[in-house]
């Protein structure tokens, strides 16, 4: 798919300094940039890449000043990280509306309802009572059971299983093999030390304008939802437990895990590997740094927290650049010990 720099410029509300006829047909590095190819400067310490870059096109802040010649037409906009974002956005949009239509094999059950554009791939299954909305699209290999909601714009990628009852909003992306909807973790120890299994009733709901990564786990409720608000971002491999909630324009990075029942808040970051436990309440805007692990609720929002267990990220830090140092601490008190003992010796 091919764009002219003045194209790229009217989608980002841009100014162009350089050549506006110039065709785009790929992204690129700026380091790694290529005649035809477009790249974006958002760090300053790659700077002085933009004076060597071969790239035909480069997205820059509107405070950049270059120091010296750039052989590069520039589109000048308010932030070029998140203006290259929306152009790759752009970009994967156009190239997915391409799909449309139903390859076969592929199975819709009865009174199920399929809007307007929408792309069913093959072997893919769709279950009865169904609704889903236009130019959504559905790719090979993947299921959809009864009673499921999609909103529209949205991209269930291959080998998806999505359970019965589950709903999804509008312009969400479920990555490949991502399991939505299967039972909760959920068993009742008995007096003879088995376990009885507790029945799952309820549903996940997704709202809008969520992203779900590969091969993640969202488990359906115990009763009423489990429930991920709009704007939520998660990454590969991450397992969210029965009755979890997570507010808007979270962030989850890779392997973490929430246990159930457990609320967390609007703008949080939870970094890789961390591990969340049940039944607590994580307060808006907080952050949580990788291989964390929490175990009770934090009230106050916006705090930085690290370690297991989690806690204030500076003390945590502190406390890291002491355990370096205990081999040093270690010896001085040897040190002190073998004095104190000399000391002792030659007193008596």
């Amino acid at each position: 798919m091919k764009f002219t720099v003045s194209e790229i410029a009217q989608m980002l509300d841009g100014t162009i300094v350089g050549n506006d006829t110039i065709i785009i047909d790929s992204a690129a590095k700026i380091e790694e940039g290529r005649p035809g190819c477009i790249s974006f400067l958002a760090n300053s310490k790659y700077e002085p890449y933009i004076y060597s870059t071969q790239s035909s096109a480069v997205i820059v802040s509107k405070d950049f000043v270059p120091k010296k010649d750039v052989s590069a037409t520039l589109i000048y906009v308010e932030n070029a990280y998140t203006a290259f974002t929306i152009l790759l956005e752009e970009y994967q949009k156009r190239i997915a509306n391409g799909k449309s239509g139903i390859e076969q094999p592929s199975f819709i059950g009865e009174n199920s309802q399929v809007g307007e554009n929408c792309y069913r791939g093959a072997f893919s299954y769709i279950g009865k009572n169904c609704v889903i909305g236009n130019s959504v699209k559905v790719y090979p290999n993947t299921y959809l059971g009864d009673n499921i909601e999609i909103g529209d714009n949205s991209i269930i990628h291959p080998g998806v299983r999505i359970y019965d009852n589950t709903i999804i909003g509008k312009n969400c992306v479920i990555f490949a093999n991502t399991v939505i909807g299967s039972d909760g973790f959920g068993f009742a120890p008995q007096a003879d030390g088995t376990y009885k299994r507790i029945p799952q009733l309820g549903n996940v709901v997704i709202e809008d304008d969520v992203s779900i990564g590969s091969n993640s786990t969202i488990d359906c409720a115990t009763m009423g939802s489990t429930i991920i608000r709009k704007g939520v971002k998660i990454d590969n491999l991450v397992q969210i437990a029965h009755n979890v909630e997570i507010g808007k324009n979270t962030v989850i990075a890779a392997q973490s895990g929430i246990s159930g029942s457990t609320t967390v808040g609007e703008q949080c970051v939870v970094a890789g590997q961390v591990g969340i436990v049940g039944h607590i309440t994580i307060a808006n805007k907080t952050k949580i740094g990788a291989q964390s692990g929490l175990g009770k609720s934090i009230k106050k929002e916006g705090l930085s927290l690290s370690g297991s267990p989690a806690r204030d990220l500076n003390e945590h830090l502190r406390s890291m650049a002491l355990v370096r140092r205990l081999p040093e601490i270690e010896e001085r008190l040897k040190d002190l010990e073998n004095k104190h003992e000399t000391s002792d010796f030659q007193g008596q």
